[in-house]
């Protein structure tokens, strides 16, 4: 804590006798951000302070935008999404799921109006079937016989 004032000084040459005890006793020494230029905000930027939290948080920029055009976003990389999907019922269910919430923001008329129509789940079904390997069905062996399922109390005590 600093001394006080002493009476009849003023506040400037205080202020100014402070600061140069401290650069002498060599506080102003290695401080964070030394040496680099100060970031200061363009004058005429009135969102400087929301740009600079975004980039200071690190937050997602796709996270600010509005739902519509989140769902168009979605829309336009529904081929990669399903491409990494293993099952047709899987496929199925996404491109349903992702289908009902474009309805429901073509119903919903608030916010930016950005015309989005339901994918065709047939194409994509057809296109992902064909990006498939074909996998045929092992033969099974008459030494590879399902095994018989232990009851509970096997299942329990072995």
């Amino acid at each position: 804590m600093t001394k006080r004032r002493p009476p009849g000084m003023d506040n400037q040459d205080w202020v100014e006798s402070q600061i140069k005890l401290a650069q002498n006793q060599g506080e102003f020494e290695n401080l964070p951000g030394a040496g680099k230029p100060l970031k200061l905000a363009d004058g005429h930027d009135p969102d400087w302070w929301v740009k600079d939290f975004i980039r200071r948080e690190d937050v997602e920029t796709e996270a600010l935008l509005p739902p519509a055009m989140l769902l168009r976003k979605e829309k336009q990389q529904v081929y990669e999404k399903v491409r990494g999907m293993r099952r047709e019922s899987e496929v199925r269910e996404y491109l349903a799921d992702l289908n009902s919430r474009i309805r429901l923001s073509i119903r919903d008329t608030t916010g930016p109006v950005v015309p989005t129509g339901p994918v065709n789940e047939d194409a994509i079904i057809a296109q992902w079937r064909m990006e498939r390997p074909a996998t045929t069905p092992r033969p099974r062996s008459a030494d590879e016989r399902p095994a018989k399922k232990k009851s509970i109390w096997q299942r329990l005590f072995s």
